[in-house]
């Protein structure tokens, strides 16, 4: 569809790429965190700190931009995030030649790429369709678990069948980058709503003061960390508590979210988007239960259903109830709920990881305690070393690795249950939210021009 001199159609397929860019990033970065951890002799709570970099760089992105996207123009900013994806990763390659520090840096710069996209592709989405955000933004964000799918197939077959190192891995995020380049590179970009409806940028900050405003930030706190904290571990975790990669299950759960949000308009209309919310917080939190629970590949793959259906229309619906109940708020409410959901989630890596490592250094004997743990922290290399004579056959390693083994399934099964607190206080904010809105008539969208 194109409208005037612009050409929705492709702008919005674009839009989709360059999501599927940085779900990647994602996606194959969780498979990697191990071999990142052996390459540098890191701990879980360091690889939890290469995770925070990745994801603080999308606040201070979006932050910076997104309020300023019409201002800048959504057209070049979404040119400098391709070029941030393909330098970030070409540098995050190199980094092994360059140190611990490397790695970092390299990392907050694809994660200020991936900030960059998030800051102009939700008020583009709302832009180009007013009077369907709730579902737009949804189809808009079914393309992060396609990424994360895409990403997840990538890395596996390249692993599994071609035995390719992380580095040939992460390359293949450079590819989605180039496409939606191409295809941007000399399109026109509209206008956000907000600045074509007249509303000044003085009103729409003015808008963060609003009570349901700042209810709705607190919500997509809790939201995103139920989301995306699980999913930053979920190849690591699920490795040690079931056995198999990891990843695989990161794919089937994003497999279930990419349905599910590409049919979201329907679905929010039956249940309205808050009580939508409120039904799949209840998910989530058993989900994330069974997870910590789940010590066979059959239990696993249920916990992984229930939580792939509770955490499917989170980031999207929360975007979509912000963009129509306060639509002057434009760009930069869109900005600041996506922001305070990465810093959450950001704050959320290396606090899942001390908890990881705490339980799991807890659980260890006291012999394989000595072995493995250097001035207080886990040595993922000392492990390795473990591993390695067990395999050889070394009685001795043999016995320290079931212990070992063990220890790791308890302390990844506890970063789950920790996590599966926050969608229980989300299920009664959503619940109370629906019942007000319920009392006033029903939830309505709001015109911008107030109405």
């Amino acid at each position: 569809m194109a409208q005037g001199s612009y050409n929705y159609n492709k702008l919005f397929i674009a839009s989709c790429i360059a999501l599927v860019t940085t779900a990647m990033a994602f996606s194959i970065r969780a498979d990697i965190l191990k071999e990142l951890g052996a390459t540098f002799d890191i701990s879980h709570e360091q690889q939890g700190l290469v995770n925070l970099m990745g994801i603080w760089g999308f606040p201070i992105a979006i932050l910076i931009v997104g309020p300023l996207v019409n201002t800048f123009g959504m057209g070049r900013l979404l040119k400098f995030a391709c070029l941030g994806h393909i330098l970030g990763i070409v540098f995050t390659i190199l980094s092994p030649n360059y140190g611990f520090v490397a790695l970092l840096l390299s990392t907050l710069l694809v994660g200020l790429a991936n900030g960059t996209v998030e800051a102009v592709i939700n008020p583009l989405a709302a832009t180009m369709y007013p009077n369907d955000k709730t579902h737009k933004l949804n189809v808009l964000h079914a393309w992060w678990p396609g990424g994360l799918i895409i990403g997840g197939l990538a890395t596996f077959a390249l692993a599994e069948f071609m035995n390719a190192s992380w580095q040939v891995r992460l390359g293949t995020i450079i590819v989605p980058a180039l496409i939606y380049g191409a295809m941007i590179w000399t399109e026109k970009f509209p206008e956000t709503e907000r600045a074509a409806s007249g509303v000044s940028m003085g009103e729409m900050f003015m808008q963060i003061l609003r009570p349901g405003v700042l209810l709705l930030i607190l919500c997509m706190c809790m939201t995103a960390i139920t989301e995306l904290g699980p999913d930053q571990w979920v190849g690591s975790v699920l490795t040690d508590t079931v056995g198999i990669r990891g990843i695989l299950f990161l794919v089937y759960t994003s497999g279930l979210m990419f349905v599910l949000r590409l049919v979201a308009g329907p679905v929010a209309r039956v249940f309205t988007p808050i009580g939508l919310l409120a039904v799949c917080a209840a998910f989530a939190a058993v989900g994330l239960y069974l997870l910590s629970v789940s010590f066979t590949a059959g239990a696993a793959f249920l916990a992984a259903t229930v939580f792939g259906i509770g955490k499917a229309y989170f980031w999207p619906t929360m975007l979509g109830v912000v963009s129509e109940r306060y639509p002057r708020g434009g760009e930069f409410l869109l900005a600041v709920m996506g922001a305070a959901g990465m810093i959450a989630a950001g704050v959320a890596g290396p606090s899942m990881g001390r908890i990881y490592d705490l339980h799991t250094i807890e659980k260890l004997t006291p012999e394989v305690r000595q072995l493995v743990v250097v001035d207080g922290r886990y040595s993922p290399e000392r492990a390795q070393e473990i591993i390695q004579k067990a395999q050889a056959g070394d009685p001795v390693a043999q016995q320290q690795k079931a212990a070992l083994d063990e220890a790791l399934r308890y302390g990844a099964a506890m970063t789950f249950r920790y996590v599966a607190i926050l969608p229980l206080i989300l299920v009664f904010l959503f619940g109370a939210q629906y019942f007000y809105y319920r009392a006033r008539g029903g939830y309505q969208a709001v015109n911008i021009s107030g109405h």
